[in-house]
């Protein structure tokens, strides 16, 4: 019963606030990712957060602090931006299914040089095993046309 209350006073807290969604032609999915490494000063754990959008209007968005340490500030943004690449991927998805599929591919925004540079980079260097899965998933996309 408490839980209901919490969700009523939410809804009653919140009846102003409105979703603007354009009319007009499909505009492109963009997406921006960014990571904090180790920011927690106490257990060196990263926090991530990603924000996606259909025009100008924000679609999907997401913070999260990561569950374990990573060693170098690649790994977490390159991790990420996989995270985002998969939501946009099911976005994509959903925009096919409803029979209005998007035309351009995605732009993903990421701030770190290096994540970019290993999307479109084929050598894999021996320090890179560990997130070997999110290089394929995320150049698969870019290769596709997709993001």
């Amino acid at each position: 019963m408490a839980l209901i209350k919490c969700i009523l006073r939410y809804v009653k807290g919140t009846l102003s606030s409105e979703l603007h969604i354009g009319i007009g032609p499909i505009q492109p999915l963009t997406a921006y990712s960014d990571a904090n490494w180790a920011g927690c000063p106490d257990s060196r754990h990263s926090t991530f957060g990603f924000c996606v959008y259909l025009g100008d209007n924000l679609v999907s968005s997401s913070c999260k602090h990561q569950t374990m340490v990573s060693r170098s500030s690649v790994e977490v943004e390159y991790r990420h931006v996989a995270h985002d690449v998969a939501e946009c991927c099911w976005l994509r998805q959903l925009h096919q299914e409803l029979h209005v599929p998007l035309a351009s591919a995605t732009i993903v925004y990421c701030d770190n040089v290096s994540a970019v540079y290993m999307t479109a980079n084929p050598v894999h260097h021996r320090c890179m095993k560990h997130i070997k899965i999110d290089v394929h998933f995320v150049r698969e996309k870019v290769a596709l046309g997709e993001v």
